[in-house]
């Protein structure tokens, strides 16, 4: 069951790389400052949309420190196949637990998740 979990966990990985590959609108190089191959390796185990919220590495931080979180929650929204594969959730939880600083209540962040009043806190 276990190999089973981790088999489904690498496929949902490289299924995320393959649609965000593809994306007309987002390369490999954002206009964000930022690297997408580089933040789904670091981070994508704790902002794919399967699974529950759990802290991140020190290295998707500092992946994540790299680019504007802003244009970062912009760029994932564009499509609603990246909604498929990634959590805006979880993607602002992680942002606030790395230190950074999120975008304005009411931006969206992926095509299904507007940030609320009360955007997700980790826990102190």
């Amino acid at each position: 069951m276990a190999v089973r979990c981790v088999d489904i966990a690498i496929l949902v990985f490289v299924a995320t790389i393959l649609v965000l590959d593809n994306l007309p609108n987002i390369s490999a190089e954002t206009d964000c400052g930022g690297d997408i191959d580089s933040i789904l390796k670091e981070c994508g185990k704790f902002i794919q949309k399967k699974g529950s919220k759990i802290p991140p590495s020190p290295k998707c931080c500092g992946t994540l420190k790299s680019v504007d979180f802003t244009c970062f929650c912009g760029a994932i929204t564009i499509t609603p196949e990246v909604g498929d594969l990634i959590d805006g959730e979880k993607t602002i939880y992680v942002a606030i637990t790395c230190g950074l600083q999120v975008p304005r209540v009411g931006t969206k962040c992926g095509p299904r998740y507007t940030i609320p009043s009360s955007p997700p806190h980790p826990k102190a």
